[in-house]
């Protein structure tokens, strides 16, 4: 086994500790990856606040970048040096018909997750990127190009490709008026592709507060606690992404969806109710969304070369880890955290 340093939960209130963990030798398709830096996501914060304490270990962290040092023998498409990205999905069935379709975020058997998963081949529990080393199969891990800064690539493998997904699903483009619902983790980069893809693009945020980062972002803002801002967009967007991490009522994003468009429920995943009336006024459709699958990873992050887009983080050193999750937990945070793991050396 291969020791390496990492942050454990040791349950719900308790602040992370440093320890040693291990991973496994490399299988013949592995890669093994220096951790650079992990991002820090809600799903890591709702991780820890419902571990129990006991049990398997917990080591979040989903969305990590990092430098390749070893290479198994039959591991295609990477080499010693090379800088690369893995994101919450680290092996999938590859034989279901989600999985063939390039869908490995919706595997029938379940995909494999970075942490808290269960290992296809030994049984054990997935470890998380909170750590220095990641052992990984290579079909999960993509490279890095376009010169793009590796602290700020880290949430694309997580936040990114979850809007990125319906965006691309949903045909936005240049013809294609979008509202983004919530300027958070997700929303921010919600924001960056609909713009870079030629769309119309408005930011619906419960104060004017963001309306400078909109702004800075290519967006216009309707303030969505405003009932005459709102009524001035009724039936207006082909495309809404909520990423609103928070329930909430759906009605006042749904008014706003244009006929026959869609609004992208994907960033709280709990129950929701909506009065069917607000979709059959308008043949309006409600459609959610999880993660991304290899093809559409991939795509992402060459879009992301291209147009030289990234997720604006905070960089924090991995010792900072309780700070990062306690301002997280009351939304003090523009808009990423990202851990800095090279504290873990020595």
């Amino acid at each position: 086994m291969r020791p390496t340093q990492a942050w454990l939960a040791d349950g719900p209130r308790t602040p992370l500790r440093r320890a040693e963990i291990h991973r496994r030798e490399l299988r013949p398709d592995d890669i093994a990856v220096r951790i650079d830096y992990c991002g820090v996501c809600h799903s890591d914060l709702h991780a820890i606040h419902s571990h129990p304490g006991s049990g398997p270990a917990l080591v979040p962290g989903h969305e990590f970048t990092g430098t390749v040092t070893e290479v198994g023998p039959a591991a295609t498409g990477f080499a010693v040096g090379d800088l690369v990205a893995v994101g919450n999905i680290v092996d999938s069935c590859g034989v279901c018909p989600m999985c063939r379709a390039g869908q490995e975020n919706f595997c029938a058997d379940f995909p494999t997750l970075t942490y808290a998963g269960t290992d296809r081949h030994d049984g054990s529990t997935t470890l998380g990127g909170y750590a220095r080393e990641y052992v990984v199969r290579d079909r999960f891990a993509y490279p890095i190009s376009g010169g793009l800064d590796p602290a700020a690539v880290a949430p694309l493998l997580c936040a990114g490709v979850t809007v990125w997904e319906p965006i691309r699903a949903l045909g936005v483009g240049p013809d294609t008026r979008v509202a983004v619902a919530g300027l958070g983790g997700l929303g921010h980069l919600a924001v960056k592709f609909a713009v870079a893809l030629g769309a119309d693009v408005t930011v619906l945020s419960r104060s004017a507060d963001k309306t400078p980062d909109a702004q800075t972002l290519g967006a216009r803002t309707v303030v969505s606690t405003d009932p005459d801002q709102m009524a001035a967009v009724r039936d207006t967007f082909d495309v809404v992404i909520d990423t609103i991490s928070a329930p909430h009522d759906l009605t006042p994003y749904l008014r706003t969806v244009a006929l026959d468009g869609t609004l992208s429920h994907l960033g709280h995943l709990g129950t929701v109710s909506v009065d069917m009336t607000d979709l059959l006024i308008g043949r309006k459709k409600l459609s959610s969304a999880g993660s991304g699958g290899r093809p559409a990873t991939a795509e992402m992050l060459a879009f992301c070369a291209e147009h030289g887009i990234t997720a604006d983080v905070e960089v924090l050193a991995s010792a900072q880890i309780d700070e990062a999750l306690e301002r997280l937990d009351r939304n003090d945070v523009r808009y990423r955290f990202v851990l800095d793991m090279s504290d873990l050396d020595g």
